[in-house]
């Protein structure tokens, strides 16, 4: 990696309210706090307003709305004067195409399969309705596409010297074929009105060549790209030679308004929408109601989202064009490495990721033998105990499985039994976990990506119908049996390829255990359908000579559908349907993994260290479900489970009489009513909400609620909303947390809240401190420095007060350069509700990181062991290197233990000191005192209640 060392990351979600200029003015607040890298989102021109960054729609260039190059590179100055760098984040896998703003998709709407940009997109010419052949479906219309026709919503016009089709904000292009269409309606009525004059009219003759023209243009899908290129010329100078006619001759320029206005039609005459009917009709898309989009749309997208349109990033030319702008940063040493987003979307990401690299040997003047020589880490979901493709030339990923991994350790799984029952009780709710994630899977293939599915169908059934063995296979089979396969798919996706080499074992694994699954859940589908599917995953069925292309793009598109299937199902609906602990509802997290053992901890990060010890180690995302530190107070639950079961059955009597009936059912539900109580305890800050606040926090549960019952799709849907549901639960959450009068609830909620509060601010500290001396790259999400009570998306890009935090890290660094700051320290924790203490911790970790590199870069992972009446209630490990050890000691499941977790209670409890270390003597990472080991017999060992004494977190630094 070019640069300074990689040691922590951050990421700032820049959008137009905070650009570069704003990323330049926290860059020294970054390096005081010990930053070293920062990433944003995508930095390309995308959408106007967006707030992602996501949907890119020019990568050639920089986002206006984010400043100008200058303002870009005067950040960039500022981190390199700091010895910091740049990640890039890279959106490879689709483009936005909202309004026709996007040059390359505008292009294709004109030009269709002959448009230059063409095969830049994941289009499907030949789709399996007829009437789309050549055509791209446009489901953009409100309603049905002749109620909008006739309502005159859509229209023709000329302008900017282009003949379009406005539809609200949206302007498309007619197909330049059909440009006649407009300019020839009537032409007799011109060429009758004096026949002697017409013939020596020089527009007239102008328009009647360009009609020559424009019936001579080539119009061939399989035409060539020099062709394609003459086409365009050709095409550019007509639409001159009509601009020059339109502004120079008033007759004509008249007659075609004219004949506009007769296309337009007249409302409440059906008849007169015709003329425009047809011209639409001669487009290279077809304009429809948004709601016909999952059964036919024909180009692929990412997940379900029209507006983002999946591009081949395989293909070269669109490689090096979407990769123009980062490759020019990178070498000119703006850019230290790269984030690729959705790596899963992609044809082939290992492929992929291998050009990446082998672009940087090439370009970066790289060692040809080092296979990493540019910095990249990909965000990729794995499964519990997934391997990450160690073939793949990366240095990790973005970090969802470290997140999973230590938020298990603060969930107590010996009490899974206790806290299933109780959730049965109160919502009623007793399917398995994995019958609701094969539901949802069902759902989304059957819903919102039909057409996906389908899709794959008929290409299977093309393909079954050339084997003898294969060829009484039903459509209707094959299609059933994919959707079963992919519904019982353990992970998101494989990662076979193309051409000889063979398939993995891991992903033999994967197809093996999917197919044997489908089979047990379907019996009606012939066992013989499923070996079918299964041997060309597994790339064992042997097509006749020349005809393995097809069965491979079966296998490759298959596999660019199960990743989204997967997201969409689980993630973006089981997740608000499951609501037994909500902590565990967190991306790439498993609910029906109830916590973890610290051996498991042990063995993850070991096998991290051995493997990908650069991967970033994140803790919250834009992406995550909610704030790391309601996460970590809501786990507190899995400890006290009668308790929590006691507080809902009261809250759920006190609150019945603002539940509403409509059609014989509860608003809200019981699931989705216990969804709101937890989300309430995690969303609360640990200070009482001002009055001045309370309208605002009400609102953000409102909208989240809304959100969260949306993808459910259980009451009510984005594309189908139950408006009696929806504010059914808007008006009882306004009337639990109506504070204007006496509220009993919010009088037991309260107390609560606190009762856990403290146990949850220990689980943030550990958490904390995990992320920062674990194995990995501690990855830091913009705000999440101070306490992160946010919800998801949007609540998470809420501005961030980086004046509040200048200041309060201006503070902390003043108490770190003390030599004794123990009374400090405790200090911080009494008054922990402002969170000084989390930003303490951060400062105080990354500043060890920064002293003692070489032992987190290059040092061995070692568990310790602890003995003692709380030993089960400890985690601790060392980072060795040489005769160097930091030690870290973290208290865990401490719910009926809080009160006293400083003091007492860890008298005699003990953490072993490896004996290899030969540290006689450790400071205090923290409070900066020292800490004397006691020989317990044959090994040394330090009391944890001196370790705790200041803080109930530990750091130690062997001398």
């Amino acid at each position: 990696m070019s640069g300074c060392r990689l040691r922590a990351t951050y990421r700032l979600q820049l959008n137009t309210d905070f650009g570069f200029r704003h990323a330049h003015d926290v860059t020294a607040y970054l390096h005081d706090l010990g930053i070293t890298h920062c990433y944003s989102s995508s930095i390309l021109a995308a959408m106007p307003g967006s707030t992602h960054g996501y949907d890119v729609i020019d990568h050639s260039r920089m986002n206006p709305e984010l400043g100008t190059e200058e303002e870009f590179k005067s950040w960039c100055r500022s981190l390199h004067d700091r010895d910091m760098g740049l990640i890039l984040d890279i959106v490879s896998n689709h483009m936005g195409i909202a309004q026709a703003l996007n040059r390359w998709w505008y292009d294709v709407l004109e030009n269709g399969p002959s448009s230059r940009y063409a095969g830049a997109f994941d289009i499907d010419w030949h789709p399996l309705k007829r009437e789309l052949h050549g055509k791209v479906l446009l489901p953009i219309l409100s309603d049905h596409y002749g109620v909008v026709l006739e309502n005159r919503e859509m229209s023709v016009a000329y302008e900017d010297d282009r003949f379009v089709v406005r539809y609200g904000d949206c302007r498309l292009p007619l197909a330049p074929k059909s440009w006649s269409t407009v300019l020839a309606h009537r032409l007799e009525s011109l060429l009758c009105q004096d026949p002697a004059q017409s013939s020596m009219d020089g527009g007239l003759t102008e328009l009647q060549s360009i009609l020559t023209a424009i019936r001579h243009l080539p119009d061939r899908e399989d035409s060539t790209p020099d062709e394609r290129e003459e086409r365009e010329r050709e095409k550019e100078v007509i639409r001159k030679r009509i601009a020059a006619l339109m502004a120079n001759d008033r007759r004509i320029a008249a007659f075609v308004q004219s004949n506009i206005r007769l296309f337009n039609g007249i409302a409440g005459k059906p008849r007169s929408f015709d003329l425009l009917d047809e011209l639409l009709n001669q487009q290279a898309y077809r304009l429809a109601s948004w709601k016909v989009a999952s059964e036919e749309i024909n180009y692929r997208r990412f997940f379900d989202i029209n507006d983002l349109a999946a591009i081949r990033v395989e293909e070269c030319s669109v490689f090096e064009a979407t990769h123009d702008m980062a490759f020019k940063l990178l070498r000119d040493g703006m850019v230290a490495g790269l984030r690729i987003d959705h790596v899963d979307g992609l044809y082939d990401p290992g492929g992929y990721l291998q050009q990446l690299q082998s672009w940087a040997r090439r370009e970066l003047g790289a060692d040809s033998s080092v296979e990493r020589p540019l910095f990249v880490v990909v965000e990729k979901i794995l499964g519990i105990d997934e391997p990450l493709p160690e073939s793949w030339p990366i240095e990790g990923t973005t970090g969802y499985e470290f997140l999973n991994t230590v938020n298990g350790l603060f969930v107590d799984h010996t009490r899974e039994q206790t806290f299933s029952d109780l959730y049965r009780r109160i919502t009623g709710r007793s399917q398995p976990y994995p019958d609701m994630v094969y539901e949802a899977k069902q759902l989304i293939m059957r819903a919102s990506m039909a057409s996906e599915i389908n899709v794959l169908g008929h290409q299977l059934n093309l393909l079954s119908e050339r084997d003898r063995r294969s060829r009484d296979f039903t459509l209707n089979s094959l299609t059933n049996a994919i959707r079963e396969i992919i519904a019982c798919f353990p992970v998101y996706r494989t990662y076979v390829t193309v051409g000889a080499e063979p398939v993995s074992e891991r992903d033999k694994a994967f197809i093996h255990r999917a197919v044997a699954q489908a089979k047990r859940r379907n019996p009606t589908i012939g066992r013989e359908v499923f070996d079918f599917i299964r041997s060309l995953l597994l790339k064992e069925h042997h097509p006749e000579v020349g005809k393995t292309d097809e069965y491979e793009r079966f296998v490759m598109k298959f596999q660019q559908t199960t990743s989204p299937v997967t997201a969409k199902g689980i993630e973006d609906t089981v997740f608000y349907r499951y609501n037994r602990l909500l902590s565990l509802n967190e991306v790439g997290g498993e609910p029906q993994q109830f916590g973890i053992a610290p051996a498991v901890f042990h063995r993850r990060m070991g096998d991290r260290q051995a493997r990908w010890p650069k991967g970033l180690s994140a803790t919250a995302t834009h992406d995550t479900k909610r704030g790391e530190d309601a996460r970590a107070r809501l786990n507190v639950l899995s400890e006290i489970p009668d308790e929590w079961k006691a507080r809902v059955t009261r809250w759920m009597k006190l609150n019945a009489k603002y539940r509403v009936k409509h059609e014989n059912e509860d608003i809200p539900d019981a699931n989705d009513e216990y969804l709101l109580y937890q989300t309430l305890l995690g969303a609360w800050p640990l200070e009482d909400v001002r009055p001045d606040e309370h309208d605002d926090f009400c609102n953000r549960i409102q909208q989240y609620m809304e959100k969260a019952l949306h993808e459910a799709k259980v009451h009510t849907r984005w594309i189908n909303p139950n408006r009696e549901y929806d504010e059914g639960v808007r008006s009882f959450v306004q009337a639990i947390l109506d504070n204007r009068r006496p509220n009993k609830f919010l009088d037991d909620f309260l107390p609560f809240k606190e009762r856990i509060a403290g146990a949850g601010l220990i689980n943030s500290l550990a958490q904390t401190l995990l992320k920062i001396t674990a194995p990995g790259t501690p990855d830091f999400y913009q705000g999440s420095e101070l306490w992160d009570w946010n919800l998801v998306d949007p609540d998470n890009r809420r501005p961030v007060d980086y004046a509040l935090r200048q200041r309060l890290l201006q503070e902390l660094k003043e108490i770190f350069a003390r030599p004794d700051r123990f009374d400090a320290v405790q200090d911080l924790m009494r008054h922990s509700a402002d969170g000084r203490i989390k930003l303490y911790l951060i400062l105080a970790g990354l500043h060890c990181r920064r002293t003692h590199a070489d032992v987190f870069e290059q040092g061995r992972y070692v568990p310790l062991e602890a003995e003692g009446p709380e030993a089960s209630h400890l985690l601790a490990f060392a980072r060795l290197h040489g005769a160097r050890i930091v030690m870290v000691v973290v208290p865990r499941l401490v719910a009926v233990r809080s009160s006293e977790a400083m003091n007492s209670i860890w008298d005699e409890t003990w953490v072993a000191v490896p004996q290899e270390s030969g540290a006689l003597q450790f400071q205090d990472g923290l409070t900066g005192r020292a800490i004397v080991p006691d020989r317990k017999g044959e090994r040394y060992m330090v009391r944890v209640s001196e370790v705790f004494a200041a803080c109930p977190v530990g750091l130690l630094v062997g001398s």
